[in-house]
């Protein structure tokens, strides 16, 4: 049970973005149901607290957990690569008396033997942002109660389209994706793609395993090897981050169009100040929000949607000011489906 105040508390706080989530209602699953222990716990493992959008998750899911008197105990591996140590954190917890466990996988498969063991304690899991592999998890008997995470074809979709519109038909533009075959960045990659298909030219499409450093270095030689080269796309703020670096190195600030995906603060001050072209948000304190009332509807034994769209929204230099006055939650409000679940 939860009480009017922290009913109130959870609408004050989570204005969820963007119209009306998306919710895919065929297929509702209990996922596990409520868990055998009677515990009200929850365990959460996420990803590397080195990058801020898994530090904005944190905080979406210690604020709710806080506001809604909900125990919560967060885990996350030490770097976005720490595939056996975010592995190893989930193990330990799957051994313990949680009711209900969130997981924002390293991969599609790292996780999958720890949630082989919370499955088979019948605690449901909420998986959060990068979704376990549908194959591995069946294969080690993973029932998973609901997937929260951002259509990331459709995010990469709308940074294709601000490019498409901002640049010359026939341009000369280059991709730069996270870690090679990450399902997320292919994604991302692949949406920008189809929204620029026959407008612009691609004339290199490289990995930068998230890294911003990394992008930095790989922009830069981009930019020397392809002269007059109009636009970049990043799959994440980080990347987008290094790529703005690179272009102001090269004198070109302003000359040349840069748009990532992820919405973090500093990705957002950067549009602000005339780095980033624009970044396509997606709200991991609002992820991390969903992710806990989830699992206070799978505890009280409450039906969940097989999947729950996170909002997305486009932030350009116009946006900027209300996008950061109002971070970490989104700008744009929209109602959250989940609200009417809780009980």
């Amino acid at each position: 049970m939860f009480s009017n105040e922290a009913t109130a508390k959870r609408a004050a706080r989570v204005l969820l973005p963007i119209g009306v989530l998306a919710l895919a209602l065929a297929g509702c699953s209990t996922g596990g149901g409520a868990s055998d222990s009677g515990s009200t716990k929850v365990a959460a493992v996420i990803k590397g607290l080195d990058n801020p959008f898994f530090q904005a998750m944190e905080d979406g899911i210690d604020d709710t957990a806080k506001a809604d008197k909900v125990s919560a105990t967060v885990q996350a591996a030490a770097d976005i690569t720490d595939t056996t140590g975010q592995a190893d954190k989930l193990t330990t917890l799957a051994g313990q008396d949680f009711g209900c466990f969130i997981v924002n996988p390293i991969s599609g498969s790292n996780l999958v033997q720890g949630l082989a063991q919370v499955s088979a304690a019948d605690k449901p899991i909420v998986n959060i942002d990068q979704p376990v592999d549908e194959k591995a998890a069946k294969a080690g008997g993973v029932k998973i109660a609901t997937y929260i995470g951002t259509d990331n074809t459709k995010a990469g979709g709308k940074a294709g389209d601000f490019v498409a519109s901002k640049v010359a038909a026939g341009s000369k533009i280059a991709i730069i994706g996270g870690i090679s075959g990450d399902v997320t960045s292919a994604a991302r990659v692949d949406g920008f793609k189809a929204a620029i298909d026959g407008k612009l030219d691609v004339v290199q499409e490289s990995a930068a395993d998230w890294n911003r450093e990394k992008a930095l270095t790989t922009a830069t030689d981009i930019l020397a090897a392809n002269p007059g080269i109009a636009a970049f796309f990043a799959a994440n703020d980080d990347m987008g981050l290094g790529i703005v670096k690179a272009v102001e190195n090269a004198g070109l600030t302003g000359k040349v169009v840069v748009v990532s995906v992820d919405g973090n603060k500093d990705a957002l001050q950067s549009v602000k100040d005339g780095g980033l072209s624009a970044t396509v948000a997606q709200y991991p304190y609002a992820v991390g929000t969903l992710g806990v009332q989830a699992c206070q509807v799978a505890i009280q034994g409450g039906k969940l949607p097989a999947n729950v769209e996170s909002p997305t929204a486009l932030v350009t230099p116009d946006k900027a000011d209300t996008a950061l006055a109002k971070f970490p939650q989104p700008f744009e409000s929209f109602d959250n489906p989940l609200e009417k679940l809780l009980k």
